[in-house]
């Protein structure tokens, strides 16, 4: 063993082991060395020195094209710009992986900001690098944290720093990971988890939340004390109490997302391009002047699919466990490949899985899926209808439309939905933006009632018809009666229904094209979802 031992050759730093497999004809180093060692193909070493304007060749080198990887430090960063300028040879996409990021996160803004600066062909795409070792999420955590402290506290805005470049379920310092911590120490309590028994956890991290009396102690250790102690346990052990604990975290998270009351900073949505169709005055403020508006906007997005070939290269085709699927009633594909289990607030694992489509990609519990559309297919059929769908995409250009509130919005702040919260910066390729609060359809006219504010944007029968569909919130119909529409469940299905319609017009609204299902001795009026636009219209002129 010992003999083996020696004859591993040594590790190297991140620096040394890119410039030794890619070579320094392909690698571009600014940094603050002055020396360094160079290892030839057949093993041999040469010590090479750098004059102080080493750095401004290699800059240069990289700018212009001729070297392909950059790795700056610290030192390398400070006063130079790597981002792809419009006047550089070098103008495509900078992919900027994050290594050692340290622990000051002003310098991690300053390193992150050399390759983000305006005048840019394109935005750079940042990958923070770890291993698969769960305990390192812990460095990642507080990169994210401090990232979001030091937005709040220069600019004002909690996603200044970090520009959403950490996940929610990242920063373990968050309020969702402090209620998972504690409910992770009442479930090693109960005794409910895999990872690690009580005894045994105590031994090895010194931690103790048994009282003398036998009951769970109150003043719990705090999320940094755990992770630090979490840490010094064996890899292994490490991640499975992180994956239960993870667990826990994206169980909070995506119960969060689902209600609409997650957090994400602020979103930017790149678009082709935004029309302004209506422009209410929500408020005017009587000292200063200050407006604030509801905007109507039609935006025109162009789909970017997920092609066969970078499904492949990210995932592969053919492994066990993975499935590829058709929805029988949309004929969509999919794959479907597992992901982390969740663990609720009993300790029992709730198995999840992750389906990727063309256009987007998604989460599902088992019970989902099995109550869901979605049927395995063949692999030569499922290439087949992947590749059609992404074609199908790239030849159509979507547009939507949304409401956005803007101006000055902190004296409303308490009037917009508090179920859906999401601040947004449309960006068109033109470079016009809008910065707002977006507005769900369905809220709109509770808004205008309590600004009491009369000639509020009306909104057509297709708009309401799928606000309804989505948010799952009913809505009033214009109608010959006072009528609204809402999404209804039966059969497994979701239907539009009228309610508050009388008897004496029920055979009008099936002349319209409405029909009629008893249920539970009810008569019901339900609008068939494929021409529902039409049937809407013409009940909406009748008035």
């Amino acid at each position: 063993m010992i003999e083996q031992l020696c004859a591993l050759p040594p590790i190297a730093t991140a620096l040394d082991a890119l410039i030794e497999r890619f070579g320094t004809d392909q690698v571009a180093e600014v940094t603050g060395r002055s020396r360094r060692l160079l290892i030839g193909p057949d093993g041999s070493q040469k010590l090479q020195s750098r004059g102080p304007r080493a750095n401004v060749a290699e800059t240069r080198a990289f700018m212009d094209g001729d070297k392909r990887i950059l790795v700056f430090s610290e030192a390398g960063g400070t006063g130079r710009s790597y981002h792809a300028d419009l006047g550089a040879r070098n103008q495509a996409r900078r992919i900027h992986f994050l290594l050692e990021p340290g622990w000051r996160a002003d310098a991690a803004i300053q390193g992150l900001g050399r390759t983000n600066r305006t005048n840019q062909a394109s935005a750079p795409l940042f990958r923070p690098v770890t291993t698969d070792v769960r305990g390192e999420r812990r460095f990642i955590s507080t990169i994210a944290r401090r990232l979001d402290s030091l937005g709040a506290l220069t600019r004002g805005q909690r996603q200044t720093g970090g520009q959403n470049l950490f996940d929610p379920a990242d920063n373990l310092e968050s309020v969702y990971a402090k209620e998972a911590l504690h409910r992770w120490f009442g479930l090693l309590f109960a005794g409910k988890l895999d990872a690690v028994a009580l005894d045994r956890f105590t031994e090895l991290t010194g931690l103790r939340i048994e009282a003398p009396d036998g009951s769970m102690v109150e003043d719990l250790p705090s999320i940094q004390r755990w992770l630090n102690r979490i840490l010094a346990l064996p890899i292994r052990l490490q991640n499975a109490i992180f994956d239960e604990f993870m667990g826990l975290v994206e169980a909070r998270a995506d119960a969060a997302r689902q209600a609409g009351t997650l957090d994400l900073g602020l979103e930017t949505i790149a678009v082709e391009s935004f029309e302004v169709l209506t422009d209410t005055v929500l408020r005017t403020d009587p000292m200063s002047g200050a407006t604030t508006h509801l905007l109507e906007l039609e935006i025109a997005r162009k789909l970017r699919a997920l092609s066969l070939d970078r499904l492949e290269q990210f995932h592969g085709l053919g492994e066990q466990a993975q499935q590829t699927l058709r929805n029988a009633r949309s004929g969509r594909v999919g794959l479907l490949l597992p992901a982390r289990s969740l663990l609720d607030d009993e300790g029992t694992r709730i198995a999840r899985f992750e389906l990727i489509r063309p256009l987007k990609r998604g989460y599902m519990t088992a019970d989902q899926l099995d109550e869901s559309s979605w049927e395995p297919m063949a692999m030569e059929s499922f290439r087949e209808a992947w590749k059609l769908e992404v074609s199908e995409a790239e030849a159509t250009r979507k547009r939507e439309r949304l409401h956005l509130a803007t101006g000055l919005l902190l004296p409303i702040w308490d009037k917009l939905p508090t179920d859906f919260v999401r601040v947004s910066r449309i960006a068109a390729s033109d470079g016009a933006s809008l910065l707002g609060r977006e507005v769900p359809a369905y809220a709109i006219p509770d808004l205008m009632m309590a600004l009491a504010i009369d000639g509020a944007p009306s909104l057509g029968v297709e708009e309401t018809a799928a606000a309804v569909l989505s948010s799952g919130r009913a809505m009033p119909i214009a109608g010959p009666e006072p009528l609204h529409l809402k999404r209804s469940l039966v059969n497994a299905s979701q239907r539009l229904e009228l309610v508050g319609f009388s008897a004496a017009r029920l055979d009008w609204y099936k002349v319209q094209g409405c029909f009629t299902e008893i249920i539970r001795y009810q008569t019901r009026l339900f609008v068939p979802t494929s021409t529902a636009t039409f049937i809407l219209g013409r009940i909406v002129q009748s008035r």
